[in-house]
């Protein structure tokens, strides 16, 4: 696959999504890597394009295509790589909106380093991260020695990753939506839709199409009045334990 069908595919697809109003499927390994190895040649014309897919159209986590851009930023990171739109600084950046998987265990390895750029902006995304298990007790002990270590130690005591966040407002107007009876687990998530089920904003718009057939459209005139909505009903919930998808 090469720029001009990558490009020319995705724009497809993200057209046809916004069609039925909703978002473009996130990248998979196989897209991230073609968008990595483009991004490796210099060409300005599309750069910022693909820059914007790595960042905004892989999820975070520990899925495959995570693996290839978590994997592609620490090479940028240990001068390993080099790309001309990707410094090690934005490099690191980037690892720290990856929530927490294989982005962590590489930004442990740049606090080690000690170097006053690079282990500085890992310490910096790190103090905002919580999500990354056995590597608190790794951090931990690097703390004693390592300055850098001992910041994200010191930030996590203090919660900053939770008292830097903005405060809830002291009021939420929204716009009640009530559905009369019963809202049980077929309501909102169709047994008859399963298939689509990994893919969420897909699936959702197969919600309430049994319970309330004019539901849908009746939520999207509420949305356009640009408030939130509260979904009500006599009993919602019932049922097993699934995402709500809308």
């Amino acid at each position: 696959m090469n720029l001009e069908t990558l490009l020319k595919d995705y724009h497809n697809h993200v057209n046809e999504r916004a069609n039925d109003k909703i978002p473009p499927l996130p990248l998979n390994a196989e897209q991230t890597n073609i968008i990595i190895e483009l991004l490796e040649k210099v060409d300005k014309s599309q750069s910022k394009y693909l820059i914007n897919l790595l960042t905004n159209r892989v999820p975070p986590g520990v899925d495959e295509a995570a693996y290839v851009k978590a994997s592609w930023l620490t090479a940028v990171a240990n001068g390993e790589k080099f790309c001309e739109f990707m410094t090690p600084v934005k490099a690191i950046h980037l690892l720290g909106t990856m929530i927490g998987g294989y982005n962590v265990n590489s930004l442990v390895e740049i606090l080690k380093k000690e170097d006053k750029v690079t282990s500085q902006e890992a310490a910096n995304v790190l103090k905002k991260i919580i999500l990354v298990y056995d590597a608190a007790n790794d951090i931990f002990e690097l703390s004693k020695n390592n300055q850098y270590a001992r910041q994200v130690i010191d930030s996590w005591a203090q919660a900053e990753w939770f008292t830097s966040k903005k405060s809830l407002p002291k009021e939420i107007k929204c716009l009640v939506f009530k559905v009369k009876g019963e809202t049980n687990t077929d309501d909102l998530s169709p047994a008859v839709h399963a298939t689509s089920r990994p893919d969420i904003p897909l699936h959702a718009l197969s919600m309430l199409e049994f319970k309330e057939e004019t539901g849908l459209n009746i939520l999207e005139d509420l949305k356009s009045e640009n408030v939130q909505i509260a979904y009500v009903g006599d009993v919602v919930g019932t049922g097993s334990s699934r995402k709500i998808c809308y």
